[in-house]
This record gives C-alpha cells, sequence and structure tokens, in this order.
C-alpha cells in the first residue's frame, strides 16, 4: 500500500473540536455555531471568551462574574515585573511575551510532580495576563513604568490605557475590542495546532501556551502584520503601490497579508478590518489605510495581468497593520497584540484537548539511507557541511 505525504498537512484531518469551523470555500467563520460578522458587530471580546471556554455567551450575571475574575487576575507579580525589568530594551516584544507567559507559572503554586493545574481558572488567569505582559513592557522599553490595569475598564480600553496612561476614545476601545473577537480563534491553525500537541503529552496549560506563542512568531503565521506595515511604509503613498507591487513581483517576493491556506475567497475578517481601519484613519487622520486598500487594489489588478485565473486576497493580517497603527501601537508589537486574542481560543483549546486526550504523534516518512555498517572514525571522511544535516542549505527567499 502506499503512503501519501503531506509536509504541510493540507487537506488532512487530524481531530475535532467544536470550538470553531473554518469553511474556506464559503469565505466563513463561525465560532460554536456563530457567524464572526454578527460576533464582530454586537459581542464583546469578554462574551466570545465566555462562548470559546464555557459553550454559550453569558447572560448578564455571568458576564459580570467573568469580568470580575479578569479584574481579579490582571495585575503581574512583582517579581514577573523584576523579570522584565531585567530584560534589555531592545529585546523583540515576541521574545518577551514568550518569557513572560512562561514566568508566570513560577508564581503559581504547583503540584508535587512539578505540573501546574489546567482548568478554565488557569485560563482565565492567562487571558487576563496576556495584555497586561505586552503594555507593561511597552512601556519598559520606553524607560517608562508599567501602569497597574483599570478594574473598571474592558479588556480593550485596559491595553490602551495601560500602554498611555490616558482612557481611550471610545473608537479606539471598540475597533480594539472587535480586532481581539475576530483573532480569537481559527480552529487547527499553527499555533493552536502547536498547543494541542503539547497539551495531548500532558504538559500543562503554561507549558502548551508558550508552544503557542513561540509558534505565532513566525512570518507565515502571526509575523505578518508587522511585514504588512513595512509594505506601506515603503510606498508612502496611496498613488506609488501599483509600481511598488511590480518591482515587488518581478523580484519574486511576497505580498504580505495576501492570500491563505483555507480561504479561497477573501478572508471573513478581513471586511470587519477595513472598516475599522478606515474608521480610525479618519479619526487619527492618518494615511496608513489609504495606502493598505490601494495596495490591495494594485495587487489584484497586477495579478490578474501576469497570472490569468489566479487570485489572491487580503487575509486578516493585512488590515491588522493600518488598524493597531492607528491605534499607535507599534509595529514590532502587531504579534503580540495576535496573541492577546488568540490566547482565548488557545486556552479553550487546551482544555478540549485535556478533555478528549490522546498523544497526537504522526507518522513520518524515511528518506534517508539504508542500513549500513557502523565506520569506525578513522574511516569516516566529511561529506556534509556542518549544520545541514546531510541536507542542502536552504534557500533565503521570503517564503
Amino acid at each position: 500500500m502506499s503512503t501519501v505525504v503531506n509536509p504541510g498537512l493540507e487537506g488532512v484531518v487530524v481531530g475535532e473540536t467544536v470550538l470553531s469551523n473554518v469553511e474556506g470555500e464559503a469565505g466563513r467563520l463561525t465560532y460554536r455555531g456563530y457567524d464572526i460578522h454578527d460576533l464582530a458587530e454586537n459581542a464583546s471580546f469578554e462574551e466570545v471568551m465566555h462562548l470559546l471556554l464555557f459553550g454559550q455567551l453569558p447572560t448578564h450575571q455571568e458576564l459580570i462574574d467573568l469580568n470580575a475574575r479578569l479584574t481579579a487576575r490582571r495585575a503581574l507579580p512583582s517579581g514577573l515585573l523584576a523579570m522584565l525589568h531585567a530584560i534589555p530594551r531592545d529585546a523583540w516584544p515576541m521574545d518577551v511575551l514568550r518569557t513572560g507567559v512562561s514566568a508566570v507559572s513560577q508564581f503559581i503554586p504547583h503540584r508535587p510532580d512539578g505540573s501546574h493545574e489546567t482548568s478554565v481558572e488557569t485560563a482565565i488567569d492567562l487571558i487576563a495576563k496576556f495584555p497586561t505582559i505586552v503594555a507593561a513592557w511597552d512601556r519598559m522599553r520606553r524607560g517608562l513604568e508599567p501602569i497597574a490595569p483599570d478594574p473598571k475598564l474592558s479588556t480593550a480600553a485596559n491595553f490602551l490605557f495601560m500602554r498611555t496612561g490616558e482612557m481611550p476614545i471610545p473608537e479606539a476601545e471598540q475597533a480594539l475590542d472587535t480586532y481581539l473577537v475576530l483573532l480569537a480563534d481559527h480552529s487547527f491553525n499553527a499555533s493552536t495546532f502547536s498547543a494541542r500537541v503539547t497539551a495531548s503529552t500532558g504538559a500543562d496549560i503554561y507549558c502548551a501556551v508558550t508552544s503557542a506563542v513561540s509558534t505565532l512568531a513566525g512570518d507565515l503565521h502571526g509575523g505578518a502584520p508587522s511585514k504588512v506595515m513595512v509594505h506601506l511604509e515603503e510606498i508612502g503613498l496611496p498613488e506609488k503601490a501599483e509600481p511598488y507591487v511590480r518591482d515587488l513581483l518581478a523580484r519574486h517576493e511576497k505580498i504580505m497579508g495576501m492570500g491563505h491556506r483555507e480561504y479561497k475567497i477573501r478572508d471573513p475578517r478581513a471586511a470587519q478590518l477595513e472598516q475599522m481601519a478606515k474608521n480610525l484613519t479618519e479619526k487619527s487622520h492618518t494615511k496608513w489605510y489609504l495606502i493598505a486598500r490601494a495596495l490591495e487594489d494594485a495587487a489584484d489588478k497586477v495579478l490578474r495581468e501576469q497570472k490569468p485565473g489566479k487570485q489572491i486576497y487580503a487575509n486578516v493580517e493585512f488590515y491588522t497593520a493600518p488598524t493597531l497603527s492607528s491605534l499607535g501601537i507599534p509595529a514590532d508589537e502587531f504579534t503580540c497584540m495576535f496573541a492577546c486574542g488568540r490566547i482565548a481560543g488557545w486556552t479553550a483549546h487546551v482544555l478540549e484537548q485535556f478533555a478528549h486526550n490522546r498523544l497526537i504523534r504522526p507518522q513520518a516518512t524515511y528518506t534517508g539511507p539504508a542500513v549500513h555498517p557502523y565506520e569506525p572514525i578513522a574511516t569516516r571522511r566529511s561529506t556534509a557541511a556542518p549544520g545541514t544535516n546531510g541536507h542542502p542549505h536552504p534557500s533565503t527567499g521570503s517564503g
């Protein structure tokens, strides 16, 4: 019987989930059966958090109770703040977030075997602390002291307040809240799958989420929005978008934020983010939305000319860049903001994995040399360059 090898696991079903459904052909995303557009327009991030963790949208009292639990857990332990203070100020924000998340568990009692509890309570603790870690580091690297979270504010408003010390305008709070809703979950994406693989070994929720943060950092996953911002800054003016695209494609480079492994039409989250970027541009008098819109139009036009019949569309990362930039968030923190939304999904998936666990252990097709005798060291000769493991060096393209 022949073995089918699919290096990217594309089209391979590896598990089941009740949390979210990505329908690529239809361009639809749902959380527990609720369309993402309905949630983005009507539900707060805290309501979506409740939906993912508890299986249903909260009643008024349940939402009050959840907010109280979040409020009680947002502040960082003094020891964790001291650790963050010791980090070099030029450290990359995602590296700091990964370190901070991993360190959270050091300030929580562990079991005799060294593991920590994996439960809804530990999930809420992580969800509450993510924005605080990002905001605290944002201030520390600017030479400022962190600002404590305000118990009266939502997750979105608290983050903006902890960055600046000023109460955000309603439009800014709403935009960030909607962004967090849109990013909360996306089925078995790379970082979520990483978390589930880690959880399947019996490792606790802190280990699993640290795996997820590490996976999200890659340019082909959560790192794309900051690369989109590089495009927008290099273009500078909307009228320069088309020649920029032509030059980019002539050099066989990618347009970051365009195209998606799952969606065959436009990412359903892109429409919501585009509208938010447009609204924020009008409020903040920034130019980023106008350049992004021109870039998407130029990409569509040039690709239709050069590759008839092949289209790529804006994904969720594309309009993340002008949205977050208009909120004053620097580009190197965009992936951290992605994590502040996706932590709701990561923790829900870890709990789901624990509830129906089986060790995730795929097979691989061996392509190395056949069985052969051991060679004494005196008879060996070098055949591979250092660090290649017998394989040629990979290309250094954007892929």
